[in-house]
């Protein structure tokens, strides 16, 4: 019988997430029944959203509960199989969690293939990133030929495709980082200009002199004071698409404000809208076949940042809320067996 190691839950975490409140426990693994599969993970994500079930309040999925298993998105290695469409040796991807290996039943994963992109991809630009990218810029977002975008949190997983699928769309691409090295990664894959909020000094009269058209999509990753500066910008019929609030994550209160945002909003009459990706599960299939195609033809380019090993993904985790991360943060847990 396999042995499973998996991160859990340790505490509720105060602020700033710390190793303390994550434990790493062993457990022998069930046997699979009909239908299901047993997985090993070989590339696990980390990702914002999760700590925002650490906190014991109501959201769109129910909080953890101390001992849960976090949640998280792996490409694994089938080792064992009592599903006939499953092999061993196949790769599947999905939300399996911070573990080592899984019993999953195989309608809850999907086949996916290796490719010069790398396996890994499936959890970025060929995964959930790539999706809430695609879902939230052209149909939240309702991008058009020729706009300004306008993204923040852009050199992040989602944030570089946003502009990237906006280029792509013929749209002007304008992205928010916090480094030089960002704000070159940025331009490196194609956003027309870029801003680091961190020495920009005055944020508002950079963000003016990157966009002189105005804002038409702003693509929301972070929230906070640069949200508050980016909302002076739009246009006429702007769309603000709220996908992330990295900013607030890890208050226990909820800052007041930002007031003037109603104000924008009212003398632009533009609209603000959040989303989820898993809106548009029904449509994943032609989205990243689409997606796909724009990687293969390069047009579509990513970049991971790596930390190997099991026993690391709390610090990777930690990671995301200092900006350690360009691109998409992945756990290399480990290799295919084949």
């Amino acid at each position: 019988m396999l042995t499973n190691r998996r991160w859990v839950l340790a505490r509720w975490p105060q602020g700033i997430p710390t190793q303390e409140d994550f434990r790493l426990e062993s457990a022998p693994l069930p046997s699979p029944a009909a239908g299901q599969v047993v997985v090993r993970t070989l590339y696990l994500s980390v990702d914002p959203y999760v700590r925002g079930r650490m906190r014991n309040v109501r959201s769109y999925v129910p909080p953890y509960q101390i001992g849960d298993t976090i949640d998280g998105d792996v490409v694994a290695e089938v080792v064992s199989s009592q599903a006939p469409e499953l092999a061993p040796g196949s790769f599947v991807a999905g939300r399996l969690g911070w573990q080592e290996y899984a019993v999953a039943d195989a309608s809850a994963v999907r086949r996916v293939t290796e490719q010069p992109a790398g396996l890994s991809a499936h959890l970025g630009v060929l995964g959930m990133t790539g999706l809430t990218a695609y879902f939230g810029l052209f149909d939240v977002g309702a991008l058009k030929s020729g706009e300004t975008v306008l993204v923040s949190g852009a050199a992040g997983a989602v944030g570089s495709a946003v502009g990237q699928l906006a280029r792509i769309r013929g749209a002007r691409a304008v992205g928010i980082a916090g480094s030089d090295e960002k704000v070159r990664f940025l331009r490196e894959i194609g956003f027309d200009e870029a801003v680091n909020y961190k020495t920009a000094g005055n944020l508002r009269k950079a963000l003016r002199e990157a966009c002189p058209a105005g804002v038409d999509v702003y693509f929301d990753n972070v929230g906070g004071e640069i949200s508050d500066a980016a909302m002076t910008l739009i246009n006429r019929r702007a769309r603000a698409v709220i996908c992330g609030q990295i900013a607030g994550l890890n208050r226990e209160r909820p800052e007041l404000g930002p007031r003037s945002t109603p104000l924008y909003l009212l003398i632009n009459r533009a609209r603000m809208e959040g989303f989820l990706v898993f809106d548009y599960v029904d449509r994943y299939p032609a989205a990243l076949e689409e997606l796909s195609g724009w990687v293969r033809e390069g047009r579509l380019r990513h970049r991971e940042t790596v930390v190997e090993g099991i026993e690391n993904v709390p610090r990777a985790f930690i990671g995301l809320f200092s900006g350690t991360n360009t691109g998409k943060q992945v756990v290399k847990v480990a290799e295919p067996a084949r």
